[in-house]
């Protein structure tokens, strides 16, 4: 345990919904609203709420745009929320293999 840092654990990310709109986008890339929605079985509320801690700290971008006329908003992991989220699986790598 003296390697285990509670600092290196990232409260932005540790979120239930925050860890999987980052897990997700950390494979996609990038996904449209609805699809999250529907993965992380969100309400609408709920995940623009997360994505809005996540677009804060600069870890996803969101641009709005339009499909014709229906409204699209697409999320996009950034390199730094890349970065983060690198680290945050090492430092809950390093507390699971303690535990072993």
């Amino acid at each position: 345990m003296d390697d285990f840092d509670i600092d290196r654990i990232d409260e932005v990310i540790h979120g239930r919904l925050r860890l999987g709109v980052m897990a997700y986008l950390a494979g996609s890339g990038s996904a449209d609203f609805n699809t999250l929605k529907g993965r992380l079985q969100a309400t609408d509320g709920n995940l623009s709420a997360h994505l809005r801690k996540l677009e804060d700290a600069g870890y996803v971008a969101v641009e709005k745009g339009f499909v014709g006329r229906k409204p699209l908003t697409t999320l996009t992991i950034t390199d730094d929320g890349r970065k983060a989220f690198a680290t945050y699986l090492e430092a809950i790598g390093r507390l699971v293999e303690t535990q072993r």
